[in-house]
């Protein structure tokens, strides 16, 4: 029944995509849990060592009681293996530009200090291969400033946070949304007590101190990954924290850019131009993680709900579940590179012991069957739509690398950027149009689609011609205004009218009337 109600809202939706537009709206989502704040207190005051690397750090580990040691050995050896997998990002050499001198804290404690001195001192071990200092200020934080007044954001900077506003919760984390120093919006990302993580591991272990580490070290994991792998389509990590709450030492707290969630359905209802940007922006981010410093990095949770829009520009916010392992395999047995998706199946050579590609490939079927099915084709400019077809056929057949179909999307970006995709003969429009400088027209406005503006017809176009021609596919335009605003490609915002009985001065803007047609 719920599925029913959604796809009626969701009515314009062509039915020929329905089923899988279903499939990738209902994966379960966040679940509210009430007004449930964490209080963030206790600031560590400990500094960092001179010679302190930048980053994250895992530093000597402090002597923990718990009476699971050695009576759980399935949930420690778990914790070992999460940690392990931090270690291994963190000592991976890779040239990045580092999120500047984070404050040192500890990581989560995970047995007795006796089991665990080979992990002490890494911190001090571990330079990443800078050679030289790390910039009190990133490029990542330079534009924040005069909001963080630090390098990076720490236990004092949510200390007084205020609005602080519960926005929903995975498997393993909680996210909140708070404003810093009364006009900074950041997200904070904490473990959520009663996810299903927590609460399983609690029911299976019966021990909430080591089931919080083990949780807590995919929030740690992810926090190592945003610092490693530097890109504008990556969330920015700005700072964390270590707090005591309740009877739990030490939890974790991420501080980070703050998104808005994407909505299919709501996207599907965009003009194209931000379509294709997301598409473009996803496409950027893949290729970037085919070639990362740290190997070819697959995002084995892609889902919509995985990635959030800032300033229009999509971005991945969940690395928790990202993963550079290459699938070992054995050229006597295939069936060790099959990927199985839905709707069918691939089958990838092994090479040299592992699945050839098949990180690189896994994320572009996914970017395919989530976004390039939904977001690229539909109300695309005539002209584009045989290329943009070609690259929804050669990434669902997987013919083409994330190389290959970035090169294309770019292309697709400065054919429509310079207006190469509109007609090049001279065409005779069907009426003359007067041009008013200085005017704007109130009212008369009609609905088109898809629009970026809901009450009314506003489009982006190259240029005036465009308008023109776009005016006269339309029964009900009579006039239109060039709004003197620009989208991200540099093409006008045009608001399209029924008529033009209402004008009046408006500087900076510029109103074209279509002669012959009712002015009243």
């Amino acid at each position: 029944m719920k599925r029913r109600k959604m796809v009626v809202a969701a009515g314009f939706c062509l039915s020929f995509f329905t089923g899988t537009l279903m499939n990738l709206l209902f994966i379960p989502g966040f679940e509210h849990h009430g007004e449930r704040v964490h209080r963030h207190h206790h600031e560590n005051q400990q500094q960092p060592d001179a010679d302190a690397p930048a980053g994250l750090r895992v530093d000597e580990l402090p002597p923990v009681e718990t009476a699971t040691v050695g009576r759980l050995p399935e949930l420690q050896r778990q914790i070992r293996e999460r940690l392990d997998e931090i270690l291994r990002y963190r000592q991976k050499p890779a040239h990045w530009v580092g999120t500047g001198p984070l404050e040192r804290r500890r990581l989560m404690d995970l047995e007795q200090r006796g089991e665990w001195e080979t992990y002490k001192g890494i911190g001090k071990n571990n330079n990443y291969n800078q050679s030289q200092p790390t910039p009190a200020v990133s490029i990542a934080t330079k534009s924040h400033r005069e909001i963080t007044r630090a390098s990076v954001l720490g236990c004092s900077s949510i200390d007084n946070v205020t609005n602080v506003q519960y926005l929903g919760s995975g498997y393993t984390k909680a996210v909140y949304k708070a404003t810093l120093n009364s006009s900074f919006s950041v997200a904070l990302k904490s473990v959520d007590f009663g996810g299903h993580d927590m609460e399983n591991c609690v029911k299976k272990y019966g021990s909430s101190t080591d089931c919080y580490k083990l949780a807590s070290f995919k929030i740690v994991k992810e926090m190592t990954l945003m610092e490693r792998l530097q890109h504008p389509n990556i969330l920015k990590l700005y700072g964390y924290c270590y707090q005591d709450n309740n009877d739990i030492k030490d939890t974790v707290t991420a501080i980070t850019e703050l998104g808005s969630p994407l909505e299919m359905i709501q996207l599907l209802q965009t003009p194209w131009e931000e379509r294709f940007r997301i598409c473009l922006s996803l496409m950027r981010l893949l290729h970037y993680l085919a070639h990362s410093p740290l190997g070819s990095v697959t995002l084995l949770d892609f889902r919509p709900r995985q990635f959030v829009l800032v300033e229009g520009v999509l971005k991945v916010t969940d690395l928790d579940d990202a993963s550079v392992e290459e699938t070992p395999c054995s050229p006597s047995s295939p069936s060790d590179c099959l990927m199985e998706f839905p709707a069918r199946n691939f089958t990838l050579p092994c090479h040299k012991g592992c699945c050839e590609g098949i990180n690189e490939k896994r994320n572009l079927y996914n970017a395919y069957r989530f976004f390039f099915t939904y977001l690229l084709p539909h109300s695309a400019p005539s002209a584009l739509r045989p290329l943009l077809d070609k690259i929804v056929n050669s990434t669902g057949e997987l013919i083409w690398s994330t190389d290959e179909t970035l090169v294309h999307l770019e292309k697709v970006l400065d054919i429509y950027r310079n207006g190469h995709y509109l007609k090049n003969d001279t065409q005779t429009h069907k009426a003359e149009y007067k041009r008013v400088s200085e005017a704007w027209i109130a009212g008369e406005n009609y609905r088109c689609w898809p629009s970026y503006q809901h009450d009314g017809c506003l489009l982006s176009v190259f240029s005036v011609d465009e308008a023109i021609e776009v005016c006269e596919s339309h029964a009900q335009c009579r006039a239109f205004i060039m709004t003197n605003q620009s989208t991200w490609t540099g093409h006008q915002l045009v608001l399209f009218k029924t008529g033009a009985a209402s004008m009046t001065t408006a500087p900076g803007k510029l109103s074209y009337i279509r002669l012959g047609a009712a002015e009243s």
